[in-house]
């Protein structure tokens, strides 16, 4: 499928939007990223990065947005029928459920406080399964004047009966390599066209920021060409300060493109390096003069705080002002009806250090505990297709200076380091009958599909499965890396762009759009590059 009819079209869309974008953002000079209040003393609060659903299941959601000074987070849900209307209603009342019988639901969040950075997220529940929701998101000031009203839209996963298709995109690698929101192209253009698809929901397998990788007001392109950035002062570095981690995200935020989509597709995101510093690990000293904070540790915990106050998920808890900060779980599951269950993986948080990976007892990437839930979880899953989300490839050889950044080691031999535990939860899920197992994944900016086969492998106690690898979505491109043949892979395709390539032409930038048939009788997947042209199609059918 090919969501742009012709290249004249897309052109067209991408001038307009260019245009929009000029008019509303300058480049060549710094904006002033949102973050402290502005404006004249009892001005109306607004919402400077726009509104956000999230981990949306078929009875709950997350909604999430931020305010230009202290206020408090309402949220009001309508109910929509399938022509897109809002069903008829008597009144607004207070609820945390129905919806389904026309009443609107109204809900009051936390206080968006400088503890917060001005965000805010309220978390639905016992809502109704497979319905659309209009929502209306505002925050109260102190005094009980409302903000400006951000407008959105989600729909509920399907309940225990699945009588439709459920579609998703994913993607990985937002604002990398210094190209950040250029107005000449559009934008971060690969936002809309994912938004165009229309899919119920965006995974982000994470680098949802380039942290360490500072945004200049021009860049030159391997060809020559100038890039040119809307640039704001917490980019212009790499980040330490818990304000730099902030604005990174604030900053990617002020794209057009994304606040567009985050307002009308929920998101399901997880985390990897570039949310801290590239390629890291827990304990790790850098030897970076870029950085005048060394300790991996303390970048990490201000990185986390900062992308768990910007993104809408479920599992991070309210924070009222002078609480402090206390993180939650990255990884969880998020049950999507009777077709679909979302696991979502943290592979940072417990990640061992970078070695060559030949270690001959296990190393870490999952960690025991979220191995162990992994495991328990895919056992228990009803749904006929399971997802993993996971921020870094199997089987990929992805290095760092002298050791390996991911799971293989190039060896192709038997598993050692990290390999071992991936080999625990491949021949786990072979013992426990899993099936309908599928990776998908980002991080080494090219697209790609991998059967993973023991008939080809140098272990081979585990099912066949299939990996699919999307990104970068507005990154330099890179890639593609060779196979570790330890888990017997086949590359059934890849495509990369050029070495650094920008984002400009939208060849070398990627997506992927997964399309479950009722009764999950399939699972079909898209690899489509920015401009929406479809450059891979694989259907999967599942093993009952």
């Amino acid at each position: 499928m090919d969501i742009s009819s012709s290249p004249n079209r897309r052109a067209v869309l991408r001038g307009a939007a260019a245009a929009a974008l000029a008019t509303s953002l300058p480049t060549g000079s710094a904006v002033a990223a949102p973050g402290t209040p502005s404006g004249p003393v009892g001005s109306r609060l607004t919402l400077p990065s726009g509104l956000q659903t999230g981990d949306v299941t078929s009875s709950s959601a997350v909604l999430w947005s931020r305010a230009s000074g202290e206020g408090r987070l309402h949220a009001v849900l309508h109910a929509l029928d399938a022509a897109g209307e809002r069903l008829p209603t008597g009144g607004r009342r207070r609820a945390r459920g129905a919806g389904a019988d026309g009443q609107p639901i109204s809900l009051r969040g936390p206080w968006a406080t400088a503890d917060t950075d001005f965000t805010a997220r309220i978390s639905a529940e016992g809502l109704p399964a497979g319905t659309a929701f209009e929502t209306e998101l505002f925050f109260e000031d102190e005094h009980g004047r409302r903000s400006e009203v951000g407008a959105g839209r989600f729909r509920t996963a399907p309940g225990k009966r699945s009588d439709g298709a459920q579609t998703f995109v994913w993607t990985a690698d937002t604002a990398g390599q210094g190209y950040g929101i250029n107005p000449d192209v559009g934008g971060m253009f690969g936002y809309e066209t994912m938004r165009t698809l229309a899919p119920d929901f965006l995974l982000h397998a994470g680098d949802t920021i380039y942290a360490d990788g500072p945004i200049a007001e021009t860049l030159e392109e391997p060809d020559g060409a100038v890039w040119r950035n809307v640039v704001t002062e917490e980019v212009a570095k790499v980040a330490e300060t818990l304000r730099e981690f902030r604005g990174r995200h604030s900053y990617n935020l002020l794209d057009d493109n994304i606040r567009a989509m985050y307002a009308e597709v929920p998101v399901i995101a997880t985390w990897d390096d570039h949310e801290t510093t590239n390629n890291w690990w827990p304990g790790e000293v850098l030897e970076d003069d870029a950085y005048t904070i060394r300790d991996v540790n303390t970048l990490a915990a201000r990185g986390r705080r900062a992308w768990q106050e910007y993104q809408p998920i479920a599992d991070v808890r309210a924070l009222s002002p002078g609480s402090g900060f206390e993180p939650e779980r990255i990884y969880r599951l998020i049950e999507r009806g009777p077709d679909l269950d979302v696991f979502v993986l943290d592979m940072r948080t417990h990640k061992s250090e970078n070695t060559d990976g030949l270690e001959q007892q296990s190393t870490s990437m999952l960690g025991e505990e979220q191995l162990q839930w992994l495991l328990k979880g895919l056992r228990r899953s009803q749904a006929t297709w399971k997802v993993i989300l996971a921020d870094l490839p199997l089987g990929i050889v992805v290095p760092d200076g002298e050791g390996q950044e991911s799971i293989a080691n190039a060896e192709n031999g038997a598993p050692l380091g990290r390999e071992l535990e991936l080999a625990r939860l491949l021949s786990g899920l072979k013992a426990q009958k899993t099936r309908n197992v599928v990776f998908l994944t980002g991080d080494v900016h090219y697209c790609a599909a991998h059967h993973y086969s023991p008939d080809r492998a140098a272990f081979t106690d585990f099912d066949p499965f299939w990996e699919f690898v999307a990104g970068p979505i507005n990154s330099g491109s890179f890639g593609p890396n060779e196979m570790d043949g330890t888990f017997g892979p086949e590359v059934d395709f890849q495509k990369a762009g050029p070495a650094m390539g920008s984002p400009r032409d939208g060849t070398g930038q990627f997506f992927g759009r997964v399309e479950i048939a009722p009764q999950g009788e399939s699972f079909t997947v898209e690899l489509i590059d920015a401009n929406g042209d479809v450059q891979y199609t694989r259907t999967l059918t599942p093993q009952r």
